[in-house]
């Protein structure tokens, strides 16, 4: 109003000039905008305090797709749930902002019932999510393998199954496609809570890779035909406990780990072909972490968890990086990383936690000052651990009792704190929004504020099992329990 009523003063021979003064003035304005944008992006990234191991040609991928759209890559990226570990592979969803509260008659947008069986974590894509499951079919029978050495709690008896990939509408749960990309019986029989379908999908927003262990790896492009596959034999898992190694993808890179009692090896793929690009001999035993690929100094670098070692290999080479002796026996728990460290933990025979220090690692470092810290109790075993802006939460072994550490200096924020309705633990805490995520088996989700306190927000019960890990997007949470699939949104 202001300009309006001074241009009908302005002469005209001074008009050119107070044109000038007003582009000037609106290229200031805009240079400001910007420049403040860009400031909150930098906040935004210092708070997070992660690398951001994001696929780099997720550009293209988000071009050629008109099913998201992108204000910018890195951003729009970490807005869906594309693997287990969520965007950045720590359990953080970082632009996401699911409900604190929810029962089976609160905050329910939909609730499916899902085929057959499966622990996998569903993953997140624009208005799709993707599931695994396997369905049994036929009699059943004894394991064709039989009775692997120090079987312990094992199923005695298995059935023909068959592994599905399913794709979900996000907006009302319906099933768009449902693809069996294999039917056959398993030859261990695995442990009685465990699943046929523990691995978890990953998705570059183009192709869907489902990875069955013993099954095989399947490539499905967005309508659910497959594109290629692989078949890696059988694996052996120590006691016979079953499988659940998730793949990783990076660029165009697909990351395999095949820890077994077998000859153990990682082997990465080109994810467009399925083309083996480089596979490395493993002297390891069994092991059912996921790998995970960590950039640091512009090198991205597989990592992963075992008993003998945690190890590093250069993405496109394959070659060793550098090993760290110390862990348990029976690694279940993936390793996170965040602004230059690792955090590694198992617990069974023994409990540790190891901090790792990316910045000049070579070679054999077990017992050098590239271990940054090491802690000898109350360290996972099952879940893994949730790095969320230097605070590390984990939980003991399998139970309801959490900790949260300084990650940079392995201070205790606090330890050993009961979660008030949590016993026993599979799922591993995801977090967003300034509050950690935490589901037990028995279908009681804890939902504390993030920090240097324990404060419990909301305790959430719903009728159902969970074993999968949860997966957040937007403002919603996804759960998947043994028989249903839940979105979770307020209002």
């Amino acid at each position: 109003m202001t300009f309006g009523n001074r241009d009908r003063r302005v002469k005209p021979k001074l008009l050119p000039f107070f044109v000038v003064f007003l582009c000037v003035l609106g290229s200031l304005m805009i240079f400001r905008g910007v420049s403040s944008d860009a400031a909150d992006e930098s906040a935004e990234s210092v708070r997070d305090e992660v690398p951001k191991p994001i696929p780099r040609d997720v550009s293209e991928a988000l071009q050629r797709s008109e099913r998201i759209s992108t204000k910018s890559v890195k951003d729009d990226a970490a807005r869906h749930w594309p693997q287990w570990r969520g965007p950045l592979g720590t359990g953080v969803a970082p632009h996401a902002d699911p409900p604190v509260e929810w029962s089976e008659d609160k905050n329910i947008r939909w609730k499916v019932p899902l085929p057959g069986k499966g622990h996998s974590t569903p993953i997140v894509w624009g208005a799709r999510i993707f599931v695994t499951a396997a369905i049994p079919v036929g009699d059943s029978s004894s394991p064709p393998t039989g009775r692997r050495p120090g079987a312990h709690d094992n199923r005695t008896a298995v059935s023909r199954q068959q592994f599905v990939v399913l794709a979900i509408d996000r907006g009302d749960g319906r099933i768009i496609w449902q693809k069996v990309v294999r039917q056959s019986t398993p030859h261990e029989g695995g442990h009685y809570t465990g699943s046929y379908a523990s691995a978890s999908p990953v998705t570059d927003g183009e192709r869907v890779y489902a990875f069955f262990g013993s099954q095989g790896l399947y490539c499905l492009d967005w309508n659910g035909n497959i594109v290629w596959k692989k078949d890696f034999g059988d694996m052996h898992t120590k006691h016979g406990h079953g499988e659940g190694s998730s793949p990783a993808v990076y660029g165009d890179t697909l990351v395999v780990n095949w820890d077994h009692e077998g000859p153990s090896f990682v082997v990465a793929l080109d994810k467009r072909t399925g083309t083996q690009l480089w596979r490395r001999d493993r002297d390891e035993d069994s092991s059912w972490s996921t790998p995970i690929v960590v950039e640091h100094e512009g090198k991205p670098q597989v990592i992963i968890s075992a008993t003998k070692r945690i190890r590093s290999y250069d993405l496109v080479t394959g070659g060793e990086i550098w090993e760290c002796g110390g862990l348990s026996q029976n690694v279940v728990a993936s390793p996170v990383a965040a602004d230059g460290m690792v955090y590694a933990g198992s617990s069974y025979e023994k409990r540790v936690m190891l901090a790792i220090r990316l910045n000049g690692a070579k070679g054999d470092i077990t017992g050098t000052d590239k271990v940054a810290w090491m802690l000898n109790r109350y360290t996972p075993y099952v879940p893994s651990p949730l790095i969320y802006e230097n605070h590390l939460y984990f939980l003991r072994h399998y139970q309801g009792i959490l900790t949260c550490l300084n990650g940079k200096t392995g201070r205790a924020l606090y330890a050993r704190v009961r979660l008030l309705g949590i016993r026993n633990v599979y799922a591993s805490p995801v977090a967003a929004a300034g509050r950690v995520y935490i589901t037990s088996q028995s279908g009681v989700t804890v939902v504390l504020r993030h920090g240097v306190s324990p404060q419990v927000l909301a305790v959430n019960q719903l009728d159902d099992g969970f074993n999968a890990s949860a997966a957040l997007a937007g403002d919603e949470l996804f759960l998947r329990g043994e028989r249903y699939l839940y979105c979770l949104k307020k209002g």
